[in-house]
């Protein structure tokens, strides 16, 4: 479930962004009086996600719109679908309109690279993650879409998951001392991630005691010996420069979960347009 405050303040810092001290071209052109319906359209096959987020901008904008859908997020859309339609002022609409969108376009592109990601390795025991490559302040929508989208969410940010990394390696002094020094201090339950670029540091991972082993970057037949010799001792994580291309080859390595940045850097924005009709 999305947290709505947070949500609103996304949507609030939005509007005040695009409007400031008005929108000149719809006060110029309207009176205000004007009344009718915003029809939302899926120009694409789409996954649905971000419906409330879209309700929430025009009634952030006048509370005495109305929305309506049928659908739910997660939904698949063929192309040509109503995805949803909001009631009232004219005005309010189009002030809103590409605030809405905007938001709304980016979580149903993510949410169908994601699904298309999923069933790209569904026929494997590999779940599909996402990474903290998101936009920043928009990190609460872009994870929830990967969701909607039937993928898993990795670690939220950096203080809710231990990932130790290349640099975290450098800095402390090698994997071994890492590991200790996050042992020593990591909550109980927190599991241990260590990130390994090669096949001597996934042995220096497993011998720290590593929950999770991240393949970072490895070639697939790399990626395949490195899960031979964890053999069940840790989970395993691939990363790095995954595609829609390789994923599925990578996937059959028999890597646990696989995550992947594009889903939230690199989504193309659904192609969803909003047509107004007036009624009076």
């Amino acid at each position: 479930m999305l947290e709505m405050e947070a949500v609103r303040k996304i949507i609030r810092r939005a509007l005040e962004e695009d409007i400031r001290s008005g929108d000149v071209t719809t006060s110029a052109a309207l009176t205000g009086a004007e009344t009718g319906q915003g029809t939302a359209l899926a120009k694409e096959d789409l996954v649905v996600a971000g419906l409330d987020v879209f309700r929430e901008v025009f009634r952030t904008r006048d509370a005495g719109l109305v929305f309506e859908t049928g659908l739910i997020d997660g939904a698949w859309a063929p192309r040509g679908t109503v995805l949803a339609t909001v009631s009232g002022t004219l005005s309010s609409i189009l002030t809103a309109e590409r605030v809405a969108l905007n938001l709304f376009q980016r979580m149903c592109g993510i949410a169908t690279l994601t699904k298309q990601f999923v069933d790209a390795v569904a026929a494997t025991k590999a779940k599909i993650l996402d990474t903290r490559k998101t936009m920043p302040g928009l990190r609460i929508l872009d994870k929830y879409s990967v969701r909607a989208g039937g993928g898993r969410n990795h670690r939220y940010g950096l203080y809710d998951g231990v990932l130790i990394k290349d640099n975290h390696i450098e800095a402390a002094g090698g994997i071994a001392e890492a590991v200790r020094r996050v042992r020593a201090t990591a909550p109980l339950m927190v599991k241990i991630e260590v990130e390994a670029k090669n096949l001597v540091e996934v042995e220096e991972a497993l011998a720290a005691g590593a929950d999770i082993i991240m393949l970072d970057n490895m070639t697939v037949d790399k990626m395949r010996q490195a899960v031979q010799r964890i053999g069940g001792n840790a989970l395993i994580e691939a990363s790095g420069n995954v595609t829609l291309a390789t994923v599925g080859p990578i996937a059959a390595t028999g890597v646990d979960f696989i995550s992947s940045g594009a889903l939230t850097h690199s989504a193309r924005a659904a192609d969803i347009s909003l047509k107004v009709i007036r009624k009076t």
